[in-house]
């Protein structure tokens, strides 16, 4: 362990990922411990990959070790450099940053050289069988599988037809290459699965220099052993294809045959191959979310929300925009722990970890959602002052601002009850409040158009503002304001859960998850906020006093036209559901 990780004041993590790695250093197993956080570059990330992120990167810096950013990308027909861009910000955004960025397709001619040492060793051959003939071929889980009859071709006839598909001579389908394993397997994933199919589509990192690709189980073990990846980290789904990724590294080893990297070693890059370890842990599951792929990818493509980065999707480019912050998430991490079992994560365990980073990172601004004018009638109608309120109350090295305050206030249309129920705090009909750094106000009038109320006349104690002698006088209720002459018109976007139910892949009852959309997740209204909340940057984090944590918006905001997202509520409001 280095001496920075040694001196770290965080308490020692103890899961079992952890636990094999810390005996693997005592054993002398390893020096030095690589990992590698491994994406498809086919969708955008989403908070489920925020878990493997952190995993990854944070054993990485626990450990005095590395930790690469590669991008499995051997299915172009599915991929695109619009996601590598965004999958590198998110890593960044969450506060990583890797040793090296590499890609599978940075390999290709590694993973062919292997496959023809495959060949050549009768482990390999070339298979005409389409694809529903292999799935006939394969067997059941109860029946063992049945030989291709292209199987026992000669290593000279394989080698051929090998490289006739690297020539582009086939179309695609027409042939694949397969691992010659075991076709009476009791697992599944080792009946001679495929290793390479033909695909006559151009590559967005290697253009048109291929017309056959590696298949994902083939190439992401042969990416990890060209890595020297110590220990290759996976979620739970891969644990059955262990024998598979084994068996690859093994067959190849290109740790013993250094002649396969040499394609490498003319660009420069390091030899590092070593056999690694694969080791699964359960994937992240939150309630009231879809983190399928596919699914999520309909909800864009449909125009059922606004894009990638729709603050309500799970995406990471989503979930930053609502306002979820880097720190909320490594804490999320930390807190549901690494294990073998499957569970459900409550999704107010998250936003509970939202709430908890942005109480002590969030700067405090008066923000009114729903107005009401409050007119305090003992005050002349040229008063102005400005007022000192501190930006964070726990947190003095946040320091002051100025907030204008005038005779004329937007209050809460919640913090008054012309017929209030039992237990009411706030303002009443001939009751008192205390304005939050202002002072105690009486509500004299109230006057009405029809049945709403549009306007409340009251009185300011002058004897209860700071400084006075009445200043302590005790009241219930404390509401907050801006100065209706003085404040900014903003956007605010509350957005929520954009499920309804706990479980929106539930189809028992029939339909979708689609059916299942919350029709509350977002509402937009017009706000007045106090000028120095207006000014702040996209993507600032603040607590709006009384109501929520919010952030500007990274995409729409700006001092003279403010958008705010509402990232969490200051309490859990689906609680009680």
């Amino acid at each position: 362990m280095s001496d920075a990780a040694a001196a770290d004041p965080r308490p020692v993590r103890n899961d079992f990922i952890r636990q094999i790695i810390r005996e693997d250093l005592a054993a002398g197993k390893h020096t030095a411990i690589q990992t590698r956080f491994p994406p498809e570059p086919n969708g955008y990330l989403h908070i489920g990959h925020a878990k493997s992120i952190c995993l990854n990167f944070g054993i990485g810096e626990e450990f005095g070790g590395r930790c690469n950013l590669r991008f499995d990308d051997t299915n172009p027909a599915k991929e695109d450099p619009e996601y590598v861009v965004a999958i590198q910000d998110d890593v960044r955004w969450l506060g990583f940053e890797w040793s090296e960025l590499r890609h599978a397709s940075d390999y290709f001619e590694v993973f062919y050289l292997a496959a023809e040492k495959l060949i050549r060793d009768g482990l390999a051959y070339v298979c005409d069988l389409n694809a529903e003939e292999v799935r006939s071929y394969r067997g059941t889980l109860t029946e063992p599988g049945r030989d291709s009859p292209y199987r026992n071709r000669s290593i000279e006839e394989n080698l051929d037809l090998f490289r006739r598909m690297r020539a582009a001579e086939f179309p695609d389908g027409a042939r694949t290459l397969r691992a010659k394993i075991d076709m009476a397997s009791g697992n599944i994933n080792l009946r001679d699965p495929a290793i390479y199919r033909i695909k006559h589509v151009p590559h967005q990192n290697t253009g048109d220099a291929w017309c056959i690709y590696p298949m994902y189980d083939y190439a992401h073990c042969l990416s990890d052993a060209i890595e020297g990846i110590t220990h290759s980290l996976c979620t739970l789904e891969f644990e059955d294809h262990r024998p598979l990724y084994d068996w690859c590294v093994d067959k190849v080893d290109l740790a013993g045959h250094p002649n396969l990297l040499e394609s490498l070693r003319a660009h420069g890059w390091h030899d590092r191959a070593a056999k690694p370890r694969q080791i699964e842990f359960s994937r992240l599951n939150i309630n009231y979310t879809v983190m399928s792929k596919r699914k999520l990818m309909a909800l864009v493509q449909e125009g059922l929300v606004s894009g990638w980065d729709d603050p309500r999707m799970p995406t990471l480019q989503g979930i930053r925009r609502r306002g979820y912050t880097p720190g909320s998430l490594r804490l999320f991490a930390e807190r549901i722990g690494i294990s073998k079992q499957n569970s459900l994560i409550d999704f107010s365990v998250l936003e509970g970890c939202v709430r908890e980073d942005l109480d002590a990172h969030a700067a405090r601004r008066l923000a009114v959602l729903d107005p009401i004018k409050l007119v305090i009638t003992n005050l002349d109608a040229a008063h102005a002052e400005v007022l000192t309120f501190s930006n964070h109350p726990k947190n003095p090295d946040f320091g002051n601002r100025s907030v204008p305050f005038s005779r004329e206030l937007w209050i809460e249309r919640e913090d008054f009850a012309e017929v209030p129920p039992k237990g009411f705090h706030r303002l009443k009909p001939e009751g008192e409040v205390r304005l939050r750094g202002v002072g105690i106000v009486r509500c004299d009038e109230v006057i009405k158009d029809g049945d709403s109320v549009i306007e409340l006349r009251c009185t300011l104690d002058p004897e209860t503002r700071t400084g006075m002698a009445g200043a302590d006088r005790k009241v219930k209720g404390t509401i907050h304001w801006v100065s209706a002459r003085d404040a900014i018109a903003a956007e605010v976007r509350l957005y929520d859960r954009l499920f309804k139910v706990a479980d929106p892949d539930d189809d028992s009852h029939g339909g979708s998850y689609k059916d299942h959309l919350n029709p509350d997740s977002i509402r937009s209204v017009q706000a007045w906020v106090e000028p120095s909340a207006a000014e702040v940057a996209p993507e600032t984090h603040l607590q709006f006093e009384r109501i929520g944590f919010f952030v500007a918006d990274r995409r729409d905001h700006s001092a003279a036209k403010p958008v705010f997202n509402r990232s969490v509520t200051l309490r859990d409001t689906w609680a009680a559901g």
